[in-house]
């Protein structure tokens, strides 16, 4: 009998489980013979567990969370890991996203660093790259743009980074119709961080043979990855060496469209 798309999906969801219950193991660094014995499970058991042949209890998952102080978000899988990041954007100061209702945040997107790094490392919707400028205009206190930098570095980001901060800047030079002096101050003391920040960055040199790399998570084909590099990257895309449509109006539109929602 074929297996329904019910069946497959608990299927996949309990080897998924199972993964990153194995991956919290061996983070620890604990030998299966440890977790069996919180778990009250014998060895064999535990590690036939961890293959997906079976099931965990309820009970030994709830010890689980207790064992490695993690959220039940963390354990179970994500029905989308983009709605996840949307929501957990909405809690650091996107406020005109939409809420997914059921999803769930881990407990890693607590950190306002994290949903940077995650939105800048991986192709993601405009909506959610644009979501960040109001992040930053929340979090400003609570964010080292020094780390991100570093942690961009290592990954051979940087450069998003630089294209970020300065096309949110730029976005913040036009405040939303009624922003109150809280805003105000804010969006002052985010400038004068970016304005900081931006002054140890050094855009790649796109002029001498560098290839412009493909950030929008659109762009499905070189002949339309040409024509956005040439027709519709602003002055700051192409400096930073970004092939994006991503204006700082964009940024701004999300500034001001997170103010009208507060």
């Amino acid at each position: 009998m074929p297996q329904t798309p019910n069946h497959e999906a608990r299927e996949q969801s309990r080897l998924q489980i199972a993964a990153k219950v194995r991956g919290l193991r061996l983070a620890r660094g604990w030998p299966q013979r440890a977790l069996a014995v919180q778990l009250g499970l014998s060895q064999s058991r535990l590690s036939e567990l961890e293959r997906g042949a079976g099931s965990f209890t309820a009970e030994q998952l709830i010890a689980v969370l207790r064992l490695f102080n993690v959220d039940l978000g963390d354990l179970l899988p994500a029905a989308d890991p983009e709605a996840a990041l949307q929501n957990a954007l909405i809690q650091h100061g996107a406020a005109h996203l939409m809420l997914v209702p059921g999803v769930t945040v881990p407990t890693r997107f607590s950190d306002p660093h994290a949903v940077v790094l995650s939105t800048l490392t991986e192709p993601r919707p405009a909506r959610l790259v644009t979501a960040l400028a109001p992040l930053l205009l929340q979090r400003v206190e609570q964010l080292s743009l020094a780390a991100l930098r570093l942690e961009l570095r290592g990954l051979h980001r940087e450069h998003r980074l630089g294209w970020l901060l300065e096309s949110v800047g730029q976005a913040l030079a036009a405040p939303p119709p009624g922003a109150d002096l809280g805003w105000r101050r804010r969006a002052a003391r985010l400038g004068a961080v970016i304005t900081a920040e931006l002054a140890r960055f050094t855009p790649p040199n796109t002029t001498e043979g560098a290839a412009p790399e493909l950030f929008d998570a659109a762009i499905r084909s070189p002949a339309s990855a040409d024509h956005i590099w040439r027709a519709q990257a602003s002055p700051i895309a192409r400096r930073w060496g970004l092939v994006t449509a991503l204006q700082p109006t964009d940024f701004q539109a999300a500034l001001w469209g997170a103010h009208d929602a507060d």
